[in-house]
C-alpha cells in the first residue's frame, strides 16, 4: 500500500488509534480463554499508526490468534527511491524492542533497534551506489539497487510516527516476482532474531523472490474467508500454502473437509500459478510416535492428488527439516539454524518446479 510516497510492502492497511483499534469491544467475546493476549493492547496510546498485513474487515473476522498476529508484520518493509542524502523515520513498538533492517536493493545496509519509545533512524544515500547498480545488474540480483527498503520487525508490532525526506515509490520493474506463503508461526517467523532469518524469508532470497508473508502465529485456522482472499489476489506468483499444525485437535475426519475447501479455493483460481502444500513440518510428534502429524500429511497429500491440478503440489513437511536439533526445545519451532535449513530445502524443491528468470 501507499503511504505518502512511501510504499509499505505487505502491509493492506494502516490503522489509527489507541489499543481498542486492535481488540475493539466487538471482538473481546473471541478472548474469552486468553485475556492475556488482549492485555498488551488495552491501554496502549494512540501514538502513531499500527500496520496490518490484511484488510482490517478481514482481520477482525478472523479468529482472534490470527486477529493480533495480523498486526505482527512480518515481511512489511517501508520502500522507496531516496533522492535527499537522508530519510528519517520514527517508529516505536508495542509491548517490547523489534529489530528492523535496512537493505540497498539486495545489499544489507545495516540493523536498527526499535523501541518502546519513539525511535528515530535515519536512512543515508550509500557512497557506493553507482557500484551497487553495476554489480546488480552484472549479476542480475532480484531488487534495483537504487531501492532502499526497511524491513520492519516482525514481532512486536510496529507503529509508524512520521516519515521525513524527498523520496519517490518504487516502480514496478525495481522489484522481483512475488512468493506469498501462508501458515502457522513457524511461516510467522516465530523463533527468528531478524527479519530476514524466518524460513519464508530467506527461501524468498535464495529464490530471488519478493516475499508476501501471511502466516499467523497461533491463527493458521484455514477460515474460508481467508482462502478467498487469497484467492482474490493476482499480486502473487507462487505461493505455499502450510496447513495443519494451528489446529490438531479436531481430528483427520474434520480436517480434511476445512482443508480441501481452502486449498482448492485458492487452487482453482489460479490454476496457471505454482501452489505448494506443505504438510506438517518436522516436529516432536515424528519422535514420540504420535500419529496425529502423520495423519494429517496424508490428508494434504490425499486432497492434493484428488484436485490432480498440474500445477499443485504436495511437499513433505519432514523432508524441509529432517535435523531433530533443527528444532527448538518445544519440539515444534524450528530453531534459527532449521529455519535456513528449511529455507535451502525448501527453495531447492520449488526450483526443480519452476524459474524466476
Amino acid at each position: 500500500m501507499r503511504y505518502g510516497n512511501l510504499e509499505i510492502h505487505n502491509v493492506a492497511e494502516l490503522l489509527e488509534g489507541d489499543g481498542s483499534v486492535i481488540t475493539p469491544a466487538s471482538c473481546l467475546s473471541l478472548f474469552a480463554s486468553d485475556q492475556s493476549s488482549v492485555e498488551p493492547y488495552s491501554a496502549a496510546n494512540a501514538e502513531g499508526l499500527w500496520c496490518s498485513r490484511i484488510p482490517d474487515a478481514l482481520r477482525l473476522s478472523l479468529n482472534p490468534k490470527a486477529l493480533i498476529q495480523a498486526v505482527h508484520v512480518a515481511g512489511a518493509e517501508l520502500r522507496f527511491n531516496q533522492h535527499s542524502e537522508s530519510v528519517r523515520f520514527v517508529l516505536k513498538c508495542n509491548e517490547a524492542q523489534g529489530i528492523a533492517e535496512i537493505y540497498q536493493g539486495s545489499f544489507m545496509v545495516g540493523w536498527h533497534l526499535v523501541g518502546t519509545t519513539p525511535t528515530e533512524i535515519t536512512v543515508t544515500r550509500p557512497l557506493n551506489l553507482d557500484v551497487l547498480i553495476r554489480l546488480t545488474e552484472q549479476h542480475q540480483l532480484p531488487f534495483d539497487a537504487r531501492l532502499t527498503r526497511v524491513l520492519l520487525p516482525w514481532r512486536p508490532p510496529v507503529r509508524i510516527l512520521s516519515a521525513e525526506g524527498e523520496f519517490d515509490p518504487p516502480h514496478a520493474e525495481q522489484t522481483p516476482k512475488r512468493f506469498l506463503a501462508y501458515g502457522s508461526s513457524i511461516t510467522h517467523g516465530s523463533t527468528s532474531v531478524r527479519p530476514t532469518g524466518m524460513y519464508a524469508a530467506r527461501t524468498a532470497q535464495l529464490l530471488g523472490a519478493d516475499l508476501i508473508n501471511l502466516g499467523f502465529g497461533g491463527g493458521a485456522h484455514l477460515e474460508s474467508q481467508m482462502a478467498e482472499y487469497i484467492a482474490s489476489r493476482t499480486d502473487w506468483d507462487f505461493a505455499t500454502l502450510e496447513t495443519g499444525i494451528n489446529i490438531p485437535g479436531m481430528g483427520p475426519e474434520k480436517f480434511v473437509k476445512l482443508a480441501e475447501q481452502f486449498i482448492s479455493t485458492i487452487a482453482e483460481a489460479h490454476r496457471d500459478k505454482w501452489i505448494f502444500c506443505t504438510g506438517v513440518y518436522a516436529c516432536g510428534a515424528d519422535y514420540l510416535g504420535e500419529n496425529w502429524a502423520a495423519e494429517y500429511r496424508k490428508v494434504i497429500q490425499d486432497i492434493v492428488s484428488r484436485l490432480n491440478l498440474p500445477r499443485l503440489v504436495y511437499v513433505d513437511g519432514r523432508a524441509l527439516l529432517p535435523s531433530l536439533t533443527g528444532l527448538t526445545s518445544d519440539l515444534l519451532h524450528p530453531s534459527p539454524a532449521g529455519m535456513e535449513e528449511m529455507a535451502r530445502n525448501l527453495s531447492a524443491v520449488i526450483s526443480k518446479w519452476i524459474s524466476l528468470a
